[in-house]
């Protein structure tokens, strides 16, 4: 039996699909969520501020992106767009959620809506930025890692 999602997980989902209309039709992203089959079961709270955070700060999360392209924001999918700009906004915007579960929420969305091979991509874009917006987080992370070897061996 398939496990259900996190309320969290849900609300990206959400975000998701608004921000992927919102792409290609204009509109009221927030608006439209809560017309959504899933809104219901997700955090609708964290899902209207990731919502609103990419749509109002969607110029400074491209900005923080394109750096880490090997293409143009414009090639890219509207899938793969809206995903980068959730993990974009999550590193940014939340450090309490680690860089780690931001990453693999972004490549499980990639994943479930993406292209094939789409979340591979997002995951090496994500992977650039979170080292520019949470070198602190990661260098623990690794000295964490380091010391977790030394003590296995």
């Amino acid at each position: 039996m398939a496990q259900k999602p996190s309320r969290r997980r849900a609300s990206r989902e959400i975000a998701l699909q608004a921000l992927y209309a919102w792409q290609l039709a204009g509109g009221d992203a927030p608006g439209h969520a809560t017309t959504l089959e899933g809104w219901p079961r997700c955090d609708q709270v964290f899902a209207e501020a990731l919502i609103r955070g990419v749509v109002d700060g969607r110029d400074a999360l491209e900005s923080r992106i394109a750096p880490h392209l090997t293409r143009s924001l414009a090639s890219l999918s509207p899938v793969e767009r809206a995903v980068l700009l959730i993990g974009a906004w999550e590193l940014a915007e939340r450090p309490e959620t680690p860089f780690k579960v931001v990453i693999n929420e972004a490549i499980e969305l990639g994943k479930s809506y993406g292209g094939t091979d789409g979340h591979k991509f997002v995951n090496g874009v994500l992977e650039k930025l979170a080292v520019e917006l949470r070198a602190g987080e990661i260098a623990r992370s690794r000295q964490a890692a380091g010391r977790a070897t030394e003590n296995t061996a």
